[in-house]
């Protein structure tokens, strides 16, 4: 047999073999396709009120966690009610199926738990926060009210989720530098691995960590598989900080003490349309202040107000102002938005990417 032929069935060959393979990816796609239409009339055609999952004996189950009991939707909704307003009648639209949610709602209530390991110095950067007041009190906020909280356990057994408790902001306090810090918690990280078995069971999946402020961001970026795995809280996340939307948490960064009261709903004492004062160190900034400044509507400083106009001005003109915008700026975090709620201006965030009111 020649070389020609050789390679003239060969041709054949493939070919038979791409056709064939693309025939069964057609029948797999039509396959799906079907099976998806017959689920969604199937799913219509049911009762709207509650599916087969929430009939009375698998409620009963998933409500006091025993065996399966024969029990019917009727008495479902009677102990529903017993604890006041039904639960699907005060939000109907919100949930698929709202008694459903609300047991295990109330399940995740009773049995979550989170497991803090204890490794680290409190004295140096593990444990505690550095402190509850200044931008970054969002943090110091967090660590102590999770090791406060009613959902920690002791057990790490019990554990749905175990906190690393490490802070950058710490170790910014201290003089760190980016690359120390980098080394310090991939160090501790390391450890927590090689000491316990529960980051190998899910590569880090069912742990968290929190950085409130860009250095932490910055740290951690040199660790890229406790990035990659692990569930991040951070304070204003955008996406190009590596903010990972399926996983990731957004912590609202609070400024701690607010420096005047509250705002009220005083609409006629709002004068002015919109407030932003700030430094020009984004591009969106760059473009706003440029689109903006002079509009008599708006009040827009180029540089942030500096104290010696007077004592608390720039948190006195939230009270003025009907909306106060929060562009994003050179780094991850912005109390503007906690600040413009608590003052009672509408926030109005603006990215590089998108734009809308909080």
């Amino acid at each position: 047999m020649t070389v020609g032929k050789l390679q003239q069935q060969a041709s054949q060959y493939m070919c038979s073999l791409k056709g064939s393979l693309l025939t069964l990816a057609i029948l797999t796609l039509i396959s799906f396709t079907y099976l998806s239409i017959n689920s969604l009339q199937s799913s219509s055609s049911s009762s709207p009120s509650l599916s087969p999952l929430a009939s009375g004996s698998v409620v009963k189950q998933l409500q006091r966690g025993t065996d399966i009991e024969t029990e019917t939707d009727t008495d479902t909704d009677a102990e529903t009610k017993e604890n006041g307003k039904s639960f699907d009648n005060e939000m109907p639209d919100l949930y698929h199926q709202p008694q459903i949610f609300k047991l295990n709602y109330e399940a995740m209530e009773r049995n979550f738990k989170v497991y803090i390991y204890p490794d680290g110095d409190p004295n140096t950067f593990y444990q505690t926060p550095r402190k509850l007041t200044g931008k970054y009190a969002s943090e110091g906020y967090f660590f102590q009210n999770i090791r406060e909280s009613r959902f920690r356990t002791e057990d790490p057994n019990q554990a749905h989720l175990f906190f690393i408790p490490i802070s950058c902001h710490k170790m910014r306090g201290k003089g760190t530098s980016y690359e120390n810090m980098t080394i310090i918690f991939q160090n501790y990280v390391e450890s927590l691995i090689a000491k316990y078995p529960y980051w190998n069971r899910t590569l880090g999946a069912d742990h968290f960590f929190v950085t409130c402020h860009d250095v932490g961001v910055r740290a951690t970026e040199g660790v890229p598989f406790l990035v990659k795995n692990a569930i991040r809280v951070v304070c204003s996340p955008s996406y190009d900080v590596g903010f990972i939307p399926h996983k990731d948490v957004a912590l609202p960064q609070v400024l701690q003490p607010f420096a005047l009261p509250a705002g009220g709903n005083d609409v006629v004492n709002r004068t002015t349309l919109g407030f932003w004062a700030g430094h020009r160190n984004s591009k969106i900034r760059v473009i706003l202040a440029r689109v903006w400044e002079n509009d008599t509507e708006l009040d827009i400083s180029n540089n942030r107000i500096s104290r010696a106009t007077g004592h608390l001005v720039y948190q006195k003109r939230f009270y003025t102002t009907k909306f106060c915008i929060c562009p994003g700026g050179s780094q991850v975090n912005s109390a503007r938005i906690a600040d413009s709620i608590h003052y009672g201006c509408v926030p109005v965030w603006r990215s590089g990417v998108v734009a809308g009111t909080i």
